[in-house]
């Protein structure tokens, strides 16, 4: 059964089934089937200290029946006092349990335990409840080092900000802060909220947010009184992330979004999500469990009476159910997937990627081809000024001036984009005012600028505009420009051609290593779909090595090109950022988006998200997916492997009690700590 734990106003934590019983969360409050709870004795490690004592028992009533001085029964009040201590959490589980009409683990050992005492065999019984208190001990501490590097994003968010309101500087929760609102970080604290950097410069570790190992510089935007609603269009170097930790320099951070709706509250509330999330195998566990448990009980009430076809007493054969009971206990079983997929999921957290549940931590790593939305994700995403060439008659600077001068009068996104990146190539040169802006529709521009006539646009502009026709040089270097996937603007003052400016969404840096590394770890097609005409995408996939490319789709051609993918491959993950994106991800093996720069409908639609919009985790996430696969894949083979052993062992007689415990408790350790090993994957 899963319990849920309250943390936080607005999170949910689903947790983790825990094969001995109880939520496993190692706190002094444990809930209690009536809805009450109770503190434990000593603390948090009540229950570690229990088994101490219970073992300690255990060895001086062993060491007393060896002595023949002592009386007969002095050793077993030592194993009655083990029975005490070691049942004490068991007897409790086992009785909530059945007050909600379940039989589960903790009952079967229960009673495996009593059988032995009535038997007279209370050291026997006595060294169960020992190993099966201190396996619980044990699997509770080694979950908790999974558990808690995923409680540790909660904690991330500093809890107040400082608000600035006409001048003065407030201290207020996080909760009262509004997009619209500045807020002052200084040097070496959390940023409080995500938002745009409006004053100062600094550099910025994002690591808790984005996995990133390097700090990012941040600095100002141009115009700090930019329409919010638009925040997430403005460029990375000027976003930061709550939880991110600021470096020398103060900043001045005009907050976009609400504090239930930053990044971090948004991981944080999908990393618990996803802990409830079973894997294929886990549902394979469930069902066997569901037929075995019920057969496990019928074979033991068989074996009970087995004296009636055997030559052998009552008890013998109820000592040899109680075995059998023991060893065919799948506790092993009931933890082997969810240890493993709580370590990977924590492993992801730790290096930016939120992997949603155990079904796309096992997905991922079963993938033959992998397709990509090309902006936003190949790409940047926003169009850059990626060549200026000016006329025998120009030089870079002076076609720099005329355009930046006459773009800064468009609201065109190409425009917006020439303006930014010219002003930063001019640096702190005067730009003069144009004026008389007139948009001639599909084709460009026309302003005035000082005494002069300025027109910037397309080829198709200087077709009809006069007799004053673009030279054929000019013309080629356009195409050239065009066929390379850049979006070419002409520039003209009164009769005289000045020069090209080239605007283009370039791919991003990491594109090109990320898909050879793709193809390293065996994801042999890689598959573009866009929008864009075929020409830009081919541009664009000629530069990075994409193996096929998709052009001029619609969002519902992209769930068309993924259904044709499934059917050649299989196994395909899509790879997008925005709304248009989210029914091919929906319908792919796994959906992947990009999770700080994508909408919020892609995140929510998503399997995997990349927090920090770093194209090259995806191969980490295939690695890690792999792994943790190879790992539940070896747990379920030990778990199963120790009762098709054990069974047989135990009806035969060949194993008593003791061993038995032995075996069955060392088996469910095992694969706890063979899942512990996802947490140290390295990328």
């Amino acid at each position: 059964m899963m319990e849920k734990v309250q943390i936080d106003p607005d999170v949910m934590i689903p947790e983790i089934p825990n094969v001995y019983g109880g939520n496993a969360q190692g706190e002094d409050l444990v809930k209690q089937g009536d809805g009450h709870s109770h503190h434990r004795i000593l603390g948090p490690k009540t229950e570690f200290i229990f088994s101490l004592i219970c073992g300690l028992l255990l060895l001086t009533g062993f060491f007393l029946s060896l002595h023949k001085g002592a009386a007969p029964a002095i050793p077993i009040y030592f194993y009655i006092g083990a029975y005490l201590f070691g049942g004490f959490y068991t007897t409790r589980e086992a009785v909530e349990s059945i007050k909600k009409g379940e039989f589960e683990i903790d009952f079967l050992m229960l009673v495996a335990a009593i059988g032995a005492g009535i038997l007279g065999q209370w050291s026997d019984g006595a060294l169960l409840l020992f190993l099966f208190s201190m396996g619980h001990s044990l699997e509770h501490f080694a979950m908790e080092k999974a558990r808690k590097s995923i409680a540790a994003l909660a904690d991330l968010a500093p809890k107040t900000a400082l608000l600035k309101i006409d001048g003065d500087v407030k201290e207020v929760g996080i909760e009262e802060l509004s997009p619209g609102d500045i807020i002052v970080v200084r040097p070496h604290t959390k940023i409080s909220a995500d938002g745009i950097v409006v004053g100062g410069n600094s550099c910025v570790n994002q690591a808790p947010i984005t996995g990133e190992s390097i700090p990012v510089d941040k600095r100002a935007v141009i115009d700090p009184n930019f329409d919010i609603s638009k925040a997430k269009e403005i460029d990375a170097e000027h976003q930061v992330f709550a939880g991110s930790i600021n470096g020398n320099e103060s900043l001045e951070v005009k907050v976009s979004k609400p504090a239930s709706d930053s990044t971090i509250s948004r991981l944080v509330r999908m990393v618990h999500e996803a802990q409830s999330q079973k894997s294929p195998t886990q549902h394979f566990s469930d069902q066997f469990e569901k037929y075995f448990v019920p057969f496990v009980l019928i074979l033991v009430v068989l074996l009970c009476f087995a004296f009636l076809v055997i030559d052998e007493p009552f008890s013998k054969s109820f000592y040899r159910a109680m075995t059998v009971l023991i060893a065919a206990s799948p506790c092993a079983l009931a933890i082997s997937t969810p240890s493993a997929v709580l370590s990977g999921v924590a492993r992801a957290a730790r290096a930016g990627v939120l992997i949603k549940g155990g079904k796309p931590l096992e997905d991922v790593g079963t993938l033959k081809a992998i397709a990509f939305d090309k902006t936003g994700t190949l790409t940047e995403g926003k169009p850059k000024l990626t060549h200026i060439i000016p006329s025998q008659h120009t030089t870079e600077k002076e076609l720099l001036i005329i355009t930046v001068a006459v773009e800064a009068l468009s609201d065109h996104p190409l425009a917006k984009a020439i303006v930014r990146d010219g002003l930063g190539k001019l640096g702190a040169q005067n730009i003069p005012q144009a004026q008389n802006l007139e948009a001639i529709i599909g084709k460009g521009i026309k302003a005035s600028l000082d005494n002069d006539v300025v027109y910037i646009g397309n080829l198709r502009l200087f077709d009809s505009l006069d007799a004053f026709k673009p030279s054929d040089e000019l013309i080629k270097e356009v195409k050239k420009l065009e066929d390379a996937g850049n979006t070419t603007m002409i520039v003209r003052k009164n009769e005289e051609y000045a020069g090209i400016i080239a605007v283009m969404d370039i791919p991003r840096k990491e594109a090109k290593e990320t898909l050879r590394q793709l193809k390293e770890v065996g994801i042999h097609r890689m598959v573009m779909l866009t929008g864009d005409n075929q020409k830009v995408a081919d541009a664009v996939a000629k530069q990075i090595g994409i193996t096929d490319v998709w052009g001029s789709l619609l969002p519902e051609q992209k769930v068309e090109a993924i259904k044709k993918l499934k059917q050649k491959e299989k196994k395909v993950a899509m790879v997008g950022d925005g709304v248009n994106d989210a029914p091919a991800m929906a319908l792919s093996t796994a959906g992947i988006t990009m999770g700080a720069a994508g909408s919020d409908v892609a995140l929510e639609t998503a399997d995997i998200a990349l927090m920090g919009d770093q194209l090259n985790l995806l191969p980490f996430a295939i690695g890690l997916s792999r792994q943790a696969k190879r790992i539940i894949k070896q747990n379920v083979f030990i778990s199963l492997g120790m009762i098709a052993i054990l069974i047989p062992l135990t009806i035969t007689g060949m194993a008593s009690i003791g061993p038995a415990v032995i075996a069955h408790e060392g088996s469910t350790i095992v694969v706890v700590l063979n899942a512990l090993r996802l947490l140290a994957y390295k990328k």
